[in-house]
């Protein structure tokens, strides 16, 4: 009986054990909109498992509802910015873009006219994060385990290389991959890696002139990177006290959790430590709210639309709403449309304005016949996710460049906001719900997607845990990041070979110079003799 009662304690704890050695102290820093809340589900989980989570957030978010009580900690630091300031930062990008139609040149333009719009914003959150020594001092004293943090909150890395924390980066890829390829060194051959953002025809099946066009893309999207690198530079070398750059500091990322998966990207190269978590987010639906339910429910056969353009875009013109509404108008289906805008003169009976909608749980119920979405990449997974074609009207940023992906990939069509008519998306709508193919090609996407060894969110907090235990992930790194570009592109060696042969060329000439003119003079002295 006494070795009995020693046993049980003893096996109890060591069955526990694993649970404490693996609880971990995170440090959050999110981005705003659909990127918190993709990182919301990350954070959640972490919590689920016993792990002891903090979001860091400034005093002028506009997503972050960080005085409300939730199941983790926040952490608040003052910025010389109010909310309405930065939510008129987020606003002027969404307008920079709205108003123009994104190909080529215009894409390139629209991320210059984006990333100049956060001079100040940059400014404000990095030096209200980073010179506060009181908030620095406190973040030294919770002994952090590593930092997750989206690249959309300023000077997260630097935060990480101050407090000396291994670092997790979530993100997608970003126009034509400069911050991975150039940061974190991810290899990125133009003749079948489309650039991002390249809204029309670029895949990875490209001819000359595709080919061609792609190339200066690539070269304008670095020289643009490069030049915006500059400008932010002076802030991170003010802070940080030395010269410093964002590849610097992003570059030492652990791990990158790439927000896609082989569902929506071409087949390219990627590295040890760049992970996908595309559709971390997504779960079952959920049932419906009493009063949704009975509208989806009246739709009978027909079934239902869900459309919304996110949570950034809050309202349309008058114009482009009534447009809108009037092809809503000329379909058989229920339409539940996410808009906070003014009430279209052209709504018809069928279509229902909501402030917010369960958006998962619509696209997962079986009366769902299609999704008109601005191609988020949120969105873009739950329709992947529960299998539902897409009508895309993509607005600004990667959201071109997503809605690409699936058209080529026969699950969406896609339309232009800026040359929106009535008659075009009523003829998409009629053409993704009428025609099988769409249907077909999106459960494909989606068998795709769940044929997985491990889920997306259990993958994401693996290689988060991962960096916990092992203090990092070095080891993962590629060796790239310590070569200068042109150690990385091997000129140093081209240069030594050609010199090689030019020296080998040198002497094998003089040395036939030197037997032709010898062969010559003795040919002369016989001449002479005979």
């Amino acid at each position: 009986m006494m070795v009995n009662s020693y046993i049980f304690p003893l096996v109890a704890m060591l069955l526990s054990g694993p649970e404490i050695t693996l609880s971990g102290n995170v440090l959050v820093l999110p981005g705003e909109y659909s990127h918190w809340h993709n990182m919301r589900a990350v954070v959640d989980e972490l919590v689920a498992r016993n792990h002891t989570v903090t979001v860091l957030v400034h005093t002028a978010s506009t997503t972050l509802e960080h005085l409300r009580k939730d199941n983790f900690k926040y952490i608040v630091f003052k910025i010389n910015m109010e909310q309405q300031e930065a939510l008129n930062v987020w606003q002027n990008v969404i307008n920079a873009w709205t108003n123009q139609t994104l190909t080529g040149i215009h894409s390139l333009s629209s991320f210059w006219k984006m990333m100049s719009g956060f001079e100040g914003y940059l400014q404000a959150v990095c030096e209200g994060m980073l010179l506060n020594e009181q908030l620095i001092a406190s973040l030294r004293e919770s002994h952090f385990d590593m930092l997750l943090f989206d690249p959309m909150m300023c000077c997260s890395d630097l935060l990480a290389e101050t407090l000396g924390l291994p670092q997790v980066v979530s993100l997608r890829l970003t126009f034509a991959y400069s911050m991975e390829r150039l940061c974190g060194q991810l290899p990125t051959p133009p003749s079948y890696v489309p650039a991002v953002a390249t809204q029309g025809h670029l895949t990875d099946h490209m001819d000359l002139i595709e080919r061609l066009e792609n190339v200066l893309l690539y070269i304008a999207h670095t020289a643009v990177f490069r030049v915006q690198m500059m400008l932010m530079s002076k802030y991170f070398t003010k802070i940080m006290g030395k010269p410093t750059t964002l590849c610097d500091t992003m570059g030492k990322a652990d791990i990158w959790l790439i927000r896609t998966y082989w569902d929506f990207e071409y087949p390219r190269p990627f590295l040890p430590n760049f992970k996908f978590v595309g559709g971390l987010h997504c779960k079952p639906a959920k049932p419906l709210p009493k009063e949704m339910e009975e509208f989806v429910q009246s739709s009978g056969d027909d079934g239902i639309v869900v459309f919304s353009l996110g949570s950034m875009v809050k309202n349309l013109t008058k114009e482009r709403a009534n447009t809108i509404a009037s092809a809503l108008g000329q379909i058989p289906q229920k339409v539940l449309w996410r808009y906070t805008g003014d009430k279209p003169d052209t709504l018809a009976p069928n279509t229902r304005l909501y402030d917010w909608i369960p958006q998962n749980d619509l696209l997962g119920h079986p009366k769902t016949k299609a999704f008109i979405t601005h191609g988020g990449t949120n969105g873009l997974y739950e329709a992947i996710y529960h299998g539902v074609p897409m009508v895309g009207i993509p607005l600004f940023a990667d959201q071109p460049d997503n809605l690409l992906h699936m058209k080529t990939k026969g699950a969406a069509v896609m339309l232009e906001f800026n040359k929106l008519e009535t008659k075009d998306l009523k003829d998409a709508l009629t053409e993704v719900i009428n025609n099988p193919s769409y249907k077909e090609s999106i459960m494909r996407l989606s068998r795709i997607h769940h044929d997985q060894p491990m889920k997306p969110l259990d993958q994401a907090v693996f290689w988060i845990e991962f960096v916990m235990r092992n203090k990092g992930a070095k080891h993962l790194r590629v060796a790239a990041h310590d070569l200068t570009w042109y150690q990385y592109h091997c000129l140093d060696v081209a240069a030594f070979l050609l010199s090689i042969v030019a020296l080998v060329t040198f002497i094998f000439v003089k040395s036939c110079a030197w037997l032709f003119r010898k062969c010559c003079r003795r040919t002369s002295a016989k001449s002479k003799k005979e």
